[in-house]
């Protein structure tokens, strides 16, 4: 990959035309725990659109010299780049789309700072706050849509897979598309593109010209999985349980392409909050879908799940293997059942008030050495706890994977030690195990090399 750089002076494309001084002085603030190292972490990931490179570590290593700077001028804010990635460029001009992305990073990470962390109307201690939370992130960032039926599908899946699965992920976009549902991902590239650029067509044909293709991130996984370039909505949450709590509330329904360990986080958290006994009669519905060749890696997944969760979680989704029409139609008539249930109960189209979310689901989890032998992995607790707790030991995996932080931690203090009963272990064990060997857990030029060790 080309590393070469350019410096540049950039203009708002309509996301965040003006600041107040504080507002810039905080995200000049170059300490530690400062708001410029946010920022500057974030923007340059945005900047990443559309490299090969998925190792966040490296991203940042390889533009060390990358800074970003407000400039305060009379019509408003410019941003100055100096060593930027020159991939972002056009002739010497920043491509539109990175343009609103990266103002659209600047919009989130001064909201967040300004309006949410520290003021009282938040209660980040309790379920009701983090939530309320959320809603007022979504909002301001402009992605509701209060106007409109129900037709926003969440598509989850790995951000490096094959080439026959990115192509079946763009198949089932497109079929989606056709049927006139909008797309949100975790707006990166494999998985999270595919049915964004499938969906992209199918509007075409249908003569959508609005169609959503909303992209979710946060800091500590962004620099992995840089926004695709179709992303036309770019929301930066703050950690990745608002991340994923953001998904099911403005989520109409969940497909699942192939993954790894970050795609088995995202089943657990929602298969969690669908067991919580007050979202027993809430539908919605999930899809898992795939290829023929991902057939063994759906098979270890429902053997998880079943093996830890039971058959309670394994009727709330529903397996459909190569065929994208009928995954398709599966999450339309899914759709159409969520929409007349919230007809009836009152609820909101654009954000799912109704769904009970705990805050074991929303509290955010350092994936520390302690914290990860800490885990409660055992069968005595509800099932939704448990799946919480399986949650969290993934998303420690994906940490130890490819975030900076979880590098350096295992770097320095070795292997975290998962720990729990053997009931549970063991499951999780095989499913790991199959990831390694159908090359799921891979790391960028190098053979994968756990970061974990399980402990019964």
């Amino acid at each position: 990959m080309s590393s070469e750089v350019v410096d540049a002076c950039i203009a708002p494309e309509g996301r965040l035309d003006v600041l107040s001084q504080a507002e810039v002085s905080k995200l000049r603030d170059t300490s530690q725990g400062g708001l410029y190292n946010l920022f500057r972490n974030c923007s340059l990931a945005v900047l990443n659109c559309g490299s090969s490179l998925d190792d966040g570590r490296e991203l940042l290593e390889r533009y060390r010299s990358f800074e970003i700077r407000v400039l305060q001028e009379e019509g408003g804010i410019n941003l100055q780049l100096v060593g930027a990635p020159a991939s972002a460029f056009v002739d010497g001009a920043m491509i539109k789309g990175i343009n609103e992305h990266l103002f659209a990073v600047l919009r989130d990470v001064v909201y967040v700072s300004d309006e949410i962390n520290g003021n009282p109307s938040f209660d980040l201690a309790t379920s009701e706050g983090i939530t309320n939370a959320v809603f007022h992130i979504l909002r301001n960032a402009g992605i509701l849509r209060p106007l409109s039926n129900p037709n926003l599908v969440v598509c989850w899946g790995g951000h490096s897979i094959a080439r026959n699965e990115y192509d079946y992920s763009k198949e089932v976009g497109y079929q989606m598309g056709l049927r006139g549902l909008d797309i949100c991902t975790g707006c990166g590239p494999g998985a999270m593109k595919g049915p964004m650029k499938g969906a992209a067509i199918g509007h075409a044909k249908q003569r959508i010209s609005n169609g959503q293709y909303i992209g979710v991130s946060e800091p500590g996984i962004i620099a992995a999985e840089s926004p695709n370039p179709i992303v036309n909505d770019l929301v930066i949450m703050p950690d990745v349980e608002k991340r994923l709590e953001a998904f099911v509330r403005i989520g109409h329904g969940i497909v699942v392409f192939p993954g790894g360990v970050g795609t088995a986080e995202e089943i657990l958290f929602l298969l969690g909050v669908l067991l919580h006994p007050a979202n027993r009669a809430i539908p919605f519905p999930m899809v898992l879908t795939g290829p023929a060749s991902a057939e063994d890696y759906f098979k270890e997944i429902d053997q998880f799940i079943a093996g830890t969760l039971g058959g309670e979680a394994r009727r709330r989704y529903r397996v459909i293997i190569d065929d994208p029409v009928l995954a398709a139609r599966e999450v339309r008539a899914g759709v159409e059942e969520a929409r007349q249930f919230r007809a009836e109960k009152g609820d909101a189209y654009y954000f799912n008030w109704l769904l009970k979310i705990e805050q074991e689901f929303q509290t955010p989890f350092v994936p520390t050495h302690e914290n990860m032998r800490n885990l409660e992995l055992h069968r005595n607790q509800e099932r939704h706890l448990l799946a919480a707790s399986l949650r969290r030991a993934f998303s420690g995996i994906v940490a130890g994977n490819v975030k900076d932080e979880g590098i350096r931690a295992i770097e320095e203090n070795g292997h975290f030690e998962i720990r729990g009963d053997a009931g549970i272990l063991g499951p999780m064990d095989s499913l790991l195990a199959s990831f390694v060997e159908q090359r799921r857990m891979k790391l960028p030029g190098r053979e994968y090399v756990p970061c974990y060790r399980l402990i019964k």
